[in-house]
């Protein structure tokens, strides 16, 4: 398939922070490409940069095989952007949304009227087609967001964190929204701090203050993966988890919803010396079983091997 963004050495430092650090990546046609990380991993800032809205140090994206900086006018004309806070006029309806920002884009009357039907017959907007945009829904108010950002059929899509804020089905309405534009060869880079999200992309980059770390499928990060996690549930979290971290062969200990994971290199034959160490801090009433890794569980692996190979560089 065709390569429809090149990032290539991105980097902005703002004063002592470096935000982004020579970041480089390809995205093809059809494709969802997720950049996944915290909160100050960078994310935006690409965004940002690859958009044209803020100047890189260094490096460039080449949009279509137009470069930015450089050529951002023609850019515009192939790319979507929605950022975080995206801005719709909240006295206009969801329909004059839609054709004022058809306008902005020079979109035909003839091509508005049809591409206005099928965003809004994907998006599940026709029967709002009507309401003004201040009474919308969350999760409705990010649909029509997306939907303006496809008026003018981009050939690259960006998204900063569109399901942020918005209940558990509305994210998942806005996934399906994306996979049913795919077939029109557009490539889609989306950015997101949730993990379960990762495992929606075709391909992902792994950011870690500023550094992408990995690049690949989901599937593969998480065959590649090598530690063995326990699963800890009981009353006593906080005293389980200092004994944990304490103790000698355990990689890393974090809290997921309500239990906690243990990672470690020494396999299954560990969960002996796992439960005695738990035991002898007089913790008796505890479960523990070995779960397979998710998405979570290798981002955490990557970034913390990540940093330490940095610190040492």
């Amino acid at each position: 398939m065709t390569v429809v963004l090149k990032v290539e050495d991105l980097s902005k430092r703002f004063e002592d922070l470096t935000a982004v650090d020579r970041l480089s990546f390809e995205v093809r046609e059809r494709e969802i490409f997720g950049l996944i990380g915290p909160d100050g991993a960078g994310k935006t800032t690409t965004m940002r940069m690859i958009a044209g809205l803020i100047l890189p140090d260094a490096g460039r994206s080449l949009v279509a095989g137009f470069e930015v900086p450089g050529r951002e006018k023609e850019a515009h004309e192939v790319l979507g952007y929605m950022p975080q806070q995206y801005s719709l006029y909240g006295d206009l309806s969801v329909e004059e949304n839609l054709r004022f920002f058809a306008g902005l884009q020079g979109v035909r009357k003839n091509e508005r009227i049809d591409r206005e039907h099928r965003l809004l017959a994907i998006a599940r907007l026709e029967e709002f087609r009507d309401r003004p945009a201040a009474a919308l829904s969350g999760g409705m108010y990010k649909k029509l967001a997306l939907s303006c950002s496809l008026i003018h059929r981009p050939r690259v899509l960006l998204l900063d964190e569109p399901t942020n804020g918005v209940d558990p089905l509305s994210r998942r309405e806005l996934w399906a929204f994306l996979h049913e534009l795919l077939g029109e060869g557009m490539a889609v880079v989306i950015s997101t701090p949730y993990m379960d999200e990762a495992e929606r992309c075709d391909r992902v980059g792994l950011l870690v203050e500023g550094r992408l770390v990995a690049t690949d499928r989901p599937e593969a990060l998480k065959k590649g993966f090598r530690e063995t996690i326990f699963e800890i549930e009981t009353g006593e979290s906080l005293r389980a988890r200092e004994v944990l971290r304490r103790l000698g062969g355990v990689s890393r200990v974090y809290t997921v919803g309500k239990k906690l994971h243990a990672a470690t290199p020494e396999g299954p034959g560990f969960e002996p010396t796992l439960r005695k160490a738990i035991s002898a801090e007089g913790i008796t009433d505890f479960r523990m079983l070995i779960v397979p890794p998710s998405f979570e569980d290798v981002f955490l692996h990557i970034s913390s091997t990540a940093r330490n190979d940095h610190e040492t560089d």
